[in-house]
């Protein structure tokens, strides 16, 4: 009786939520939890075949859906918190809201993308079939403080689990650590140097073995790369599935297996997911020729690389840390054209309120020819001013009022705008391009 009380509230608040004009991805599930703490466990079995999990720190959304998608494109049953409610209420919601009315469902598979730090509160309701682990870097550092805290959060739970198939970031040495004596584990990476060397910032530059800084033969962004280490001889592990030929003109394009993969995606980063989905799905041993198709029709959750034509196309990217910032700058400068860019961080809870790695944030790239003005916005629009300052950039307005520096940005000649924010900026911030387009008749 609790079980069917718990998903009727769930199903109600779903409702209520929807008639208030949200999308409940959580709510529900807590109170669904609340009425029946061990709804999860009462539900699993109706996920006939497998529990996939992935957990990172970026890309970890995208990766799930396309997960999902494939999966679904194949022709499974999936359940998915494919809204991105990552935590523990995220997961009871997306298999409560899965049921009928009487407390049932039936499905192939679980895709399930779950927090880093609610790792061990979820594995003791559900255990994964398949890990897949997209990066560890730093983020958030007053919710999660340093990397090795998060490695030994996520060790903790894998302890937990019925020693799942990981499917790990070979190109992560923080990530690749996991599979250290693990006798299950498969590795995906990009087997050659791609882009021009600099001096970025390798977050997690120290061997996991020894201590001893890494050296690398190239590297992609961050820690990512071809890494070794003098010292004691770990390196990165042999790949399993290899990314090679790749091509960033005019989107992405690279080989896998047997499989080459062109797409219209902005951001090399996204070559990762790709080959997270892809070495999924093979490890997982499903046989599919609509791989490509279901990268195709995927539509990417809002925020990442989201454009919006509002009478010029305006990009909006969800950017939360060193990491996601860099590699969202390394995208912008990417693009050929005359363009207007804003960056908004705020500092609620869910940001995280120590902005200190602003600091970790190669801005200094931003200064190009084709930058034609720039912005600030947010709770801490100040901190990005005084960051660009030290680094002798002109910031040209710097308000709390996104609409403004939006409208002001379209008036100017720039061809392309471009919004790089973190998470609470996001959806405000789509919904202010959303309103202008209405705005400007555009549905």
């Amino acid at each position: 009786m609790r079980k069917i009380l718990a998903i009727w509230a769930a199903k109600l608040s779903a409702v209520a939520g929807r008639i208030m004009g949200k999308n409940s991805s959580s709510g529900p599930g807590t109170i669904a939890l609340k009425i029946c703490p061990d709804l999860i466990e009462r539900l699993k079995g109706n996920i006939r075949h497998k529990v996939i999990v992935t957990c990172g720190t970026n890309g970890k959304t995208t990766t799930n859906n396309l997960i999902y998608s494939a999966l679904t494109k194949c022709g499974y049953s999936v359940v998915c918190n494919n809204l991105g409610a990552n935590m523990l209420s995220g997961v009871a919601t997306a298999l409560a809201l899965e049921c009928n009315w009487l407390g049932s469902f039936k499905v192939d598979y679980a895709c399930l993308e779950v927090d880093e730090a609610s790792t061990v509160r979820v594995f003791e309701h559900i255990k994964p079939d398949y890990v897949v682990i997209t990066n560890l870097f730093r983020d958030q550092l007053d919710r999660y403080g340093e990397v090795d805290m998060t490695v030994e959060l996520i060790k903790k739970a894998l302890s937990m689990a019925d020693e799942p198939v990981l499917i790990l970031n070979g190109d992560d040495p923080v990530t690749a650590s996991f599979g250290h004596g693990y006798k299950n584990a498969v590795y995906y990476g990009i087997g050659e140097q791609v882009l021009r060397q600099t001096d970025d910032t390798k977050e997690g530059r120290y061997c996991t073995i020894c201590g001893a800084e890494q050296k690398y033969n190239y590297f992609h962004y961050s820690q990512l790369g071809d890494y070794y280490c003098p010292m004691c001889g770990n390196k990165r592990p042999k790949l399993d599935f290899e990314a090679k030929n790749v091509n960033l003109t005019n989107g992405l394009a690279f080989s896998v297996g047997n499989t080459r993969v062109s797409l219209n995606y902005r951001g090399f980063y996204n070559i990762y997911n790709i080959l997270a989905v892809y070495s999924a799905m093979n490890t997982m041993g499903i046989k599919y020729d609509s791989f490509k198709t279901a990268l195709e029709e995927y539509k990417p959750q809002v925020g990442r690389m989201e454009e919006i034509n509002l009478g010029k196309p305006v990009i909006l990217n969800l950017a939360k840390n060193p990491a996601g910032f860099n590699q969202a700058i390394a995208t912008v400068l990417q693009d050929p054209r005359k363009k207007d860019v804003i960056f908004a961080v705020n500092d609620a809870p869910s940001d995280g309120q120590d902005v200190s790695w602003l600091w970790d944030v190669d801005f200094d790239k931003i200064v190009h020819n084709e930058l034609n003005t720039l912005s600030v916005s947010g709770t801490r629009k100040y901190d990005l001013a005084l960051r660009f300052k030290y680094s002798d950039i002109k910031v040209d307005n710097i308000s709390a009022d996104m609409r403004e520096l939006m409208q002001k940005c379209l008036a100017t000649d720039a061809e392309v705008c471009y919004a790089l924010v973190n998470y609470t900026a996001l959806f405000g911030t789509e919904k202010i391009m959303l309103d202008i387009k209405k705005e400007r008749g555009g549905k």
